[in-house]
């Protein structure tokens, strides 16, 4: 630039020229930036159409591969279908040629039949005779063996009849044996599936045969019992009552019953004397229940019989006992653990005047008191059984009867005097004469009218024994005082034992007073009571020993022959040979006829002991 001119203006015109150049400069950046972002958002829808694009070609490209296999697919099922097309062809050809076939078939076939039915027929026609002959065979044999069938089961009948009247005459004890059903502790430490699985200690061991045998396998030999009753395991408790029920009616004819059930521990004794012990209970219900045991049933049954006899002629009384190490206590007393004193009687047998009666008139009062005394009745918990028996209960039901009128003698109807032998005679007032030494008026004024006298009763007892169970101390693992206790138990029955052994071999001496069990049960055990023995076993190898044991026990029980069982006389026949007695039924005032001056005593009138012993 040459010098001197002026810079300014210059200066000014070329920043002018240069920010109108930057101006459009920032405009064409915004232009191409706008442009830019619009190419961007095209850009970016192009790429989204393209990746729908290429999503619709994949499910194109799916679509045409399954279309293929589909394809693929009814190609192969259309060869295959051409290939059975073809078989069938063949197929229907040969049936085809059998179809022509079989007319001449069946043609040969009838042909065959006809000749073989023609041949039979002349067969059935000739046998027909003996088929007929056969026929009336069967018919008869028939008719015979049914006859058979019901002489066999009288006979039966009638052989069982006999065989009780036999042990009635000497004074059996009848036995009967119950098999339980095996149970989860019969395992012991056994895994509960081995329950019953041959080889283990559950294996069942003990069957019945019939129901009278019951077979034992032991490793030597099969060993068999027989009895007069073997209840297999389904068998119910209505089942052993029904055996058990015929006893009773004797009960109210004057005789004492005695049902004791025998066994080791956790064989099912008071189960079948009580019921289950699931219930605690014990169902002492006023209505009948399954599960109800021979005490409560005997009960239900002994009312009912009382029920039929004339009103107020008969009273119930009923004691809960138990024998715990060897002393007697009354479980129904204000104090159970007071010790009782077996007392003897005038008749030779045992009393006990300390133990409470308590009168009933129901079977739930009746029950009501058993639970009372179970509720103290001594229970352990051992590794045989859960809820093992420690003492020996015995339930015993007194009924007093009022015997009939005739056993007190009508007011001056009739006497005896003596003939000259000394013999008595008994006359009426009708036929006393004045030839006699004796006239009517003379005996009317020797013989004033007297008081009835009270009338005579009759006690009998029905006794239900739940024997506590006999028990191996290394099996039931007791120790302390459940040592004692199985200690006292084992010794009790053993004395049993002995005293059926005793009694069995005729020995002069039987050692009732060796335990308080057998002492207690004297009169029931010496004959002077229907005794019946429930032998309570069971099957599992486990228990083999003392299975064996118990079934001994039962057949040295039946081995006994005590004689004819006594009946209960009244309370005055029974010392009718005493003058006090013979004053206490004639009345209260001494007659002439019996005084020591008419060289008569109560002993001479053989007709009035006869009358006495004709009843009973």
């Amino acid at each position: 630039m040459p010098l001197g001119i002026d810079r300014t203006e210059f200066f000014a015109g070329k920043c002018k020229e240069l920010e109108r150049q930057l101006r459009n400069r920032d405009e064409r950046i915004a232009g191409l930036e706008t442009d830019n972002a619009m190419l961007y958002l095209k850009l970016a829808q192009l790429r989204s159409q393209l990746q729908a694009s290429r999503t619709e070609i994949n499910a194109a490209e799916d679509a045409s591969d399954r279309y293929a296999a589909f394809y693929a697919s009814i190609f192969h099922q259309a060869s295959q279908l051409q290939k059975q097309i073809q078989i069938m062809k063949s197929e229907l050809s040969n049936i085809r040629g059998l179809a022509l076939e079989f007319p001449r078939q069946v043609s040969r076939t009838l042909q065959r039949a006809s000749t073989v039915a023609q041949h039979h027929k002349s067969m059935v026609q000739s046998q027909s005779f003996n088929i007929t002959a056969l026929a009336d065979q069967v018919a008869q044999l028939q008719l015979a063996l049914s006859d058979m069938t019901d002489r066999h089961g009288r006979e039966k009948k009638r052989r069982q009849d006999l065989h009780n009247a036999l042990m009635e005459l000497r004074g059996n004890i009848r036995v009967h044996c119950r098999l339980r059903p095996l149970m989860e502790f019969d395992c012991g430490t056994e895994d509960l599936a081995t329950l019953g699985r041959q080889g283990s200690k559950s294996e069942v061991v003990v069957h019945p045969v019939d129901d009278e045998n019951l077979c034992v396998r032991t490793h030597k030999q099969n060993k068999v019992f027989e009895f007069e009753r073997v209840y297999n395991p389904g068998e119910k408790q209505e089942a052993v009552f029904d055996e058990v029920q015929p006893m009773l009616t004797s009960l109210l004819d004057g005789y004492n019953i005695c049902i004791m059930a025998y066994g080791q521990t956790g064989s099912g004794k008071t189960h079948t004397m009580l019921g289950s012990h699931r219930n605690d209970d014990y169902n002492p219900s006023k209505e009948p229940h399954p599960d109800e045991g021979v005490i409560p049933r005997a009960s239900r049954e002994l009312f009912r019989l009382i029920e039929e006899k004339a009103p107020g002629t008969h009273a119930v009384e009923v004691s809960v006992v138990e024998v715990y190490n060897n002393d007697i206590r009354d479980l129904l007393s204000k104090d159970p653990n007071a010790k009782h004193d077996v007392v003897a009687s005038g008749d030779g047998g045992v009393n006990f005047p300390t133990v409470m009666c308590k009168p009933v008139d129901t079977v739930y009062e009746v029950m009501s008191l058993v639970q009372h005394g179970l509720r103290t009745r001594r229970e352990t918990a051992t590794m045989v059984h859960e809820h093992s028996s420690r003492s020996h209960l015995v339930v015993t039901l007194t009924v007093i009867s009022k015997a009939p009128s005739f056993f007190s003698l009508p007011q001056s109807t009739s006497t005896e005097v003596l003939n000259t032998e000394g013999a008595a005679v008994k006359k009426t007032r009708s036929t006393l004469t004045h030839a006699q030494s004796w006239s009517g008026e003379q005996i009317q004024a020797a013989v004033p009218p007297t008081p009835p006298a009270p009338a005579p009763t009759v006690r009998t007892k029905l006794q239900l024994v739940d024997l506590a169970g006999s028990e191996c101390v290394g099996m039931s693992g007791v120790k302390g005082v459940a040592l004692r206790e199985a200690s006292y138990i084992n010794k009790s029955l053993s004395a049993l034992a002995d005293v059926l052994g005793a009694l069995s071999e005729h020995r002069g001496h039987v050692p009732y007073r060796n335990s308080r069990l057998t002492h207690f049960l004297q009169d029931s055990i010496g004959g002077d009571a229907k005794l019946l023995v429930l032998l309570c076993v069971s099957p599992a190898q486990r228990y083999i020993t003392e299975s064996l044991q118990c079934l001994g026990f039962g057949q040295r029980a039946r081995q006994v022959q005590r004689g004819p069982t006594k009946r209960r006389l009244p309370s005055s026949a029974e010392k009718v040979d005493s003058p006090k007695a013979a004053s206490s039924v004639f009345g209260h005032h001494q007659h002439p006829l019996l005084h020591d001056n008419c060289h008569c005593s109560v002993n001479s009138f053989s007709p009035f002991k006869i009358f006495f012993q004709s009843l009973f």
